[in-house]
């Protein structure tokens, strides 16, 4: 499908350098950078065979060689007046594969109980645990595509989705499969992540070497057989696996084509980060406990850091140092982590709000992380994230909203009008 979307009323993360030859793109943006946003306003954007194929002025279109091709593509008109296009969100860290939910531990959570003392009683990720192996393939399809559909009416149009409720050999396959299959039934970009390493289950509560020996020589070689996974995962935290396990496991997956995530520094300076750093980690996760020490760590790296306010919300948890991370000149990302047990939401728009009113973030940074940030965080910065020539056409049209703020502000609302995904209008 060609569209052509006339009187945009602001084009939000244009990068006009994408127009020139060769084109020029952002990887990700990182520091004071983050708090200019490039926008084109009064603006076009032609779609053309599922991919960004021009945009500009509203002024310069009819003198564009622009003109001929939108009539000689026969494009879908949309008339945008009063709207704004983005870039599709990218979701860089979810665990959107799931059976059923946890509001009993919600209520536990009330009551006071700690994330680490729910844990302990068999609840969080060993009840999702559980839940999952009991379930079919096709239940966990089922319910995984209502999700997705959720998500992307909220504009999100690439999301990175976790194994990890599984904890044996036969229910991590399971879970990556589903995710297999979902990559086929739906239009999102879907990226999938190993992460067996995710919780000790409880037959190896007092084993955990055995337990890591298993994710290393049955699970791994097992998914990298089937080419199941993009990324490989560890929860390298108080409570559950440490730097010595998480070296181990991520030098295994490295051997077989599996490129470094990590789950870091949610519960407590963990060693985490500095390790996802040293094993050239695409991105270390959660982050709440960062120090001077992390900080200087990934001010070195290509690593990026994705912060998930949802769950430090749903935990009643300390938020990262988004503002001391951003001011010392690193990039940020900004993920969902939508799961059942601390943040059962995968609504972007959401996230950016936190971003704002929990992180002390700007909206032009929020927008960052959630877009080009986000995809260097998937490892599809050259496909998706912002408005360039030669990228995918994930983006979303806003109902008539006054300014790009309005997006984070209004955080109650959906404010996404239209999905246009890989050029097409959902």
């Amino acid at each position: 499908m060609n569209v052509f979307i006339r009187n945009i009323k602001e084009l939000i993360l244009v990068e006009p350098d994408s127009r020139q030859f060769p084109p020029r793109l952002i990887s990700r943006v990182a520091g004071h950078d983050m708090a200019t946003l490039p926008t084109i306003k009064n603006a076009f954007l032609f779609i053309e065979n599922g991919m960004i194929a021009g945009f500009g002025t509203m002024e310069e279109f009819p003198r564009s060689r622009y003109l001929k091709r939108v009539r000689q593509a026969g494009a879908r008109e949309i008339d945008a007046t009063g709207k704004m296009v983005f870039p599709a969100f990218c979701d860089s860290h979810t665990h959107l594969v799931y059976a059923g939910s946890r509001e009993i531990e919600y209520v536990d959570k009330i009551r006071g109980l700690s994330y680490e003392e729910i844990a302990k009683r068999g609840g969080g990720i060993l009840n999702s645990a559980k839940k999952l192996q009991q379930s079919s393939e096709m239940e966990l399809i089922e319910q995984s595509l209502e999700r997705l559909e959720e998500i992307c009416r909220l504009g999100t149009g690439a999301v990175e989705i976790k194994s990890g409720y599984g904890l044996t050999p036969e229910s991590e396959l399971k879970m990556l499969r589903v995710i297999a299959r979902l990559q086929e039934l739906s239009p999102l970009t879907i990226k999938a992540t190993f992460l067996g390493a995710h919780a000790v289950p409880e037959a190896y509560r007092n084993k955990r070497a055995e337990y890591v020996d298993m994710v290393i020589n049955e699970m791994i070689p097992a998914v990298a057989g089937e080419g199941l996974a993009d990324f490989i995962d560890v929860f390298c935290d108080k409570g559950f696996f440490t730097v010595e396990d998480t070296e181990r496991i991520l030098t295994a997956g490295v051997k077989h084509g599996l490129k470094p995530k990590i789950h870091a520094n949610e519960l407590a300076f963990s060693g985490g980060i500095q390790t996802g750093v040293k094993y050239g980690a695409l991105s270390v996760d959660h982050l709440e406990f960062t120090g001077d020490e992390e900080i200087d760590a990934l001010m070195n790296s290509d690593t990026m850091p994705a912060l998930l306010p949802g769950a430090a919300f749903f935990l009643g948890m300390a938020y990262p140092p988004a503002r001391k991370m951003i001011d010392a000149g690193l990039p940020v990302a900004l993920a969902s982590d939508y799961n059942p047990g601390s943040s059962p939401s995968g609504n972007m728009q959401l996230v950016m709000s936190m971003g704002c009113i929990l992180l002390r973030m700007l909206p032009e940074e929020v927008i960052h992380a959630a877009t080009i940030n986000g995809a260097y965080a998937m490892g599809v910065e050259d496909q998706l994230g912002s408005i360039a020539m030669g990228k995918q056409a994930n983006i979303f049209i806003t109902k008539r909203i006054p300014t790009y703020a309005f997006m984070p502000y209004a955080y109650g609302s959906n404010k996404v009008e239209t999905m246009i995904i890989n050029g097409k209008v959902i």
